[in-house]
C-alpha cells in the first residue's frame, strides 16, 4: 500500500470547513472515480484500489488515503490535486 497523508491547518468556522471538505471530496470523486460518504465530520472514500478518509477538526483538515498497487503510479498526481484544492479552499 502507498499512503497519502496530508494535514492542512485552517481558520475556517465549522460550516466553511465542511463546505471545503465537500468541495474537495466532490472534485476527487469526479477526477478519480472515487465514491465518498459523510459520517459526522469524516468523509470516507472507497473504490477498488483506494480507501481513506478526510477528517474535519476545528483547526485542521486531515486527508488519509491508502492506494493499492494499480493506483500507486498516480500518487503524485492525487497528492498534487489535494494540495491544490486545499490551497484554494482554506485560503478563500
Amino acid at each position: 500500500m502507498s499512503v497519502i497523508d496530508i494535514h492542512r491547518a485552517h481558520s475556517l468556522d465549522h460550516d466553511h470547513a465542511r463546505q471545503a471538505a465537500e468541495a474537495l471530496a466532490s472534485d476527487l470523486a469526479r477526477e478519480f472515480d472515487v465514491h465518498y460518504q459523510w459520517d459526522g465530520d469524516v468523509v470516507r472514500f472507497k473504490r477498488s484500489g483506494v480507501k481513506g478518509q478526510l477528517t474535519i477538526k476545528p483547526d485542521d483538515i486531515h486527508v488519509h488515503l491508502e492506494l493499492g498497487l494499480l493506483l500507486r503510479p498516480f500518487k503524485g498526481r492525487i497528492e498534487q490535486e489535494i494540495h491544490s484544492q486545499l490551497d484554494q479552499l482554506v485560503t478563500s
